[in-house]
């Protein structure tokens, strides 16, 4: 079983490598990690050049193109999350965190600093954790007569989260202005909670951030020019498109998960703000 299950994820090593070909599963790749653990060189990516350095770690999203090329002999573990892998919902899927996994991978999806591709970390010890659980994942990966899922897929789970960490350490700290710094926060806060409506009331996100409940809408929107009512729900409507163009997950499971009523709720609001409905969506996706 644990062979099938990992069918849908390719992890590659490479060893003093001086050429590496072009990327073999670009096309059918939803999420790549990419750890240069030995080595110098430059990455082209979308046609834009960057430098690796040896403990360099690079994310990237669907469709994006990329290119290593050595200066010297460079060692790499490759982790690739296939598209395949969020639309296959059957049995051999279940045992496996899909849906957690594809929220933290989503949080990657819709944030700005992923633009950086090179990952920055708020500390030293979350880089060492991610590099050690990615050559623990690639030991165990790799010995196919005997790896262990149990240990693939909770080093996963915590790989995906450190990297989702530090996604929005690096929203936060690319906020250059003081006057923006508390809008930035209060994005932040609504990104990393907004599975969770409780806390994205005007009353709840008023205490977290000391203001006055009559006031924060009115500060959200002279800061954005967006009511915080409206923000919230273009990107819960952002997850939605992400779930509809990347997962076979039913109308119905997104608006509970997202916080609407039911399917009819979630395709009424949809139609509002994006002038199409859910079906249509898919039709044109299609």
């Amino acid at each position: 079983m644990a062979r099938t299950i990992l069918e849908n994820i390719v992890i590659q090593q490479y060893k003093d490598q001086t050429f590496f070909s072009f990327c073999e599963y670009t096309n059918i790749r939803f999420f790549e990690i990419l750890y240069f653990e030995k080595g110098s060189g430059s990455i082209k990516i979308n046609g834009k050049t960057v430098s690796y350095s040896p403990d360099s770690v690079f994310v990237f999203i669907p469709d994006d193109i990329y290119i290593v090329e050595p200066k010297t002999a460079t060692s790499t573990i490759a982790i690739k999350f296939l598209k395949s892998f969020f639309r296959n919902t059957s049995a051999v899927n279940q045992e496996l965190p899909v849906n957690d996994w594809f929220r933290k991978i989503e949080e990657i999806l819709n944030s700005e600093s992923h633009q950086l591709r090179e990952m920055q970390f708020e500390t030293a010890s979350d880089r060492a954790h991610l590099i050690s659980l990615t050559n623990m994942v690639a030991t165990e990966y790799l010995n196919k007569s005997s790896h262990d899922i149990f240990i693939i897929q909770n080093s996963l789970s915590v790989i995906l989260h450190l990297i989702a960490r530090n996604i929005k350490y690096l929203n936060a700290s690319e906020v250059k202005e003081v006057k923006s710094s508390k809008i930035q926060q209060i994005i932040n806060y609504i990104h990393s909670n907004i599975y969770n409506a409780d806390l994205l009331t005007t009353k709840s996100l008023a205490n977290e951030f000391h203001m006055a409940d009559n006031y924060i809408s009115e500060y959200f929107k002279k800061h954005t020019d967006v009511s915080l009512k409206k923000y919230i729900i273009n990107y819960k409507l952002k997850l939605v498109e992400t779930r509809l163009k990347y997962t076979d997950a039913q109308d119905s499971e997104i608006a509970i998960d997202l916080g609407f009523t039911d399917s009819s709720h979630l395709n009424k609001i949809f139609k509002t703000y994006r002038g199409i409905s859910l079906s249509a969506f898919k039709a044109n996706l299609a």
